[in-house]
């Protein structure tokens, strides 16, 4: 694990909950998505917040040597960040992170942990083709960020987004957007994928939206069938439904049942 990693912390107003939440982020991004709604709101309720960035992500260091970074390696950092946290987290990964969760539960256990369109365990495969049909110029411009390339303004709102959102935040974006490790994508795409069966299996919630264009549905179905879990999805959702402008129904969600459980 490279090290130290970018971390951002906003801590629990009020009384705090008894367990502090792990955001994890996904391809192409950092602990920033987490910053704008997702960790002020939850902290707001009690929740003692964190979110991190990857090994060459972000402000994490790597950059320079970001294709050398494997699925692996992502999982070593997130165990990183929890053997430094003394309270064991509910850990909330989206898309990638989510991934690299489930590979964590392979020789760890948690309290409690949300996939939130995650990549499901049979890998890229199927969400790949999807785009090949749906949307070919998304899939062209996330393999042109992978390369180093700048995507285009249009792409980066129907890879992310199902709202009208304003240029102001799909430049925000798009200033943060970055290229993903070559060789995490093709562990995602079967080299490296999950193993179900040797999964630790905490109290989980499987959360979609369900007008995500890069994990669809049929994708989190896959994810619910792997884990013998219901799956549920946001309406009016895409597959950034931390950053929709009506980002609130995914959050009261997983706050429901984070109480429900008594996180």
């Amino acid at each position: 694990m490279t090290s130290p990693l970018e971390v951002f912390h906003t801590p629990p107003q009020g009384q705090p909950r008894p367990h502090p939440l792990l955001f994890v982020h996904g391809a192409y991004a950092g602990a920033w998505l987490w910053q704008r709604h997702y960790m002020p709101w939850f902290a707001g309720l009690g929740w003692d917040c964190h979110a991190f960035s990857f090994s060459g992500h972000g402000a994490s260091p790597g950059q320079d040597r970001l294709n050398s970074f494997s699925i692996a390696d992502y999982v070593a950092d997130l165990a990183g960040v929890i053997r430094a946290m003394p309270v064991a987290p509910i850990v909330i990964a989206h898309s990638m992170g989510g991934l690299v969760l489930q590979k964590y539960l392979e020789s760890a256990d948690l309290p409690g942990a949300v996939l939130l369109c995650s990549v499901p365990p049979q890998g890229l495969l199927g969400a790949t083709l999807s785009l090949i049909f749906s949307r070919p110029n998304v899939l062209f411009d996330l393999n042109r960020i992978i390369g180093g390339g700048e995507p285009q303004l249009d792409s980066v709102r129907e890879a992310l987004f199902h709202q009208p959102v304003s240029r102001a935040l799909l430049n925000e974006c798009f200033m943060h957007m970055q290229p993903e490790s070559m060789r995490a994508v093709w562990d995602m795409s079967g080299f490296d994928l999950p193993r179900p069966a040797r999964m630790r299996r905490p109290p989980m919630l499987i959360l979609g939206a369900a007008e995500d264009a890069l994990i669809p549905p049929s994708q989190v179905e896959q994810t619910g069938h792997a884990l013998g879990l219901p799956v549920e999805f946001i309406a009016n959702a895409g597959h950034a439904l931390m950053l929709e402008p009506h980002w609130q129904p995914g959050a009261e969600r997983i706050a429901a049942w984070l109480t429900a459980e008594g996180f």
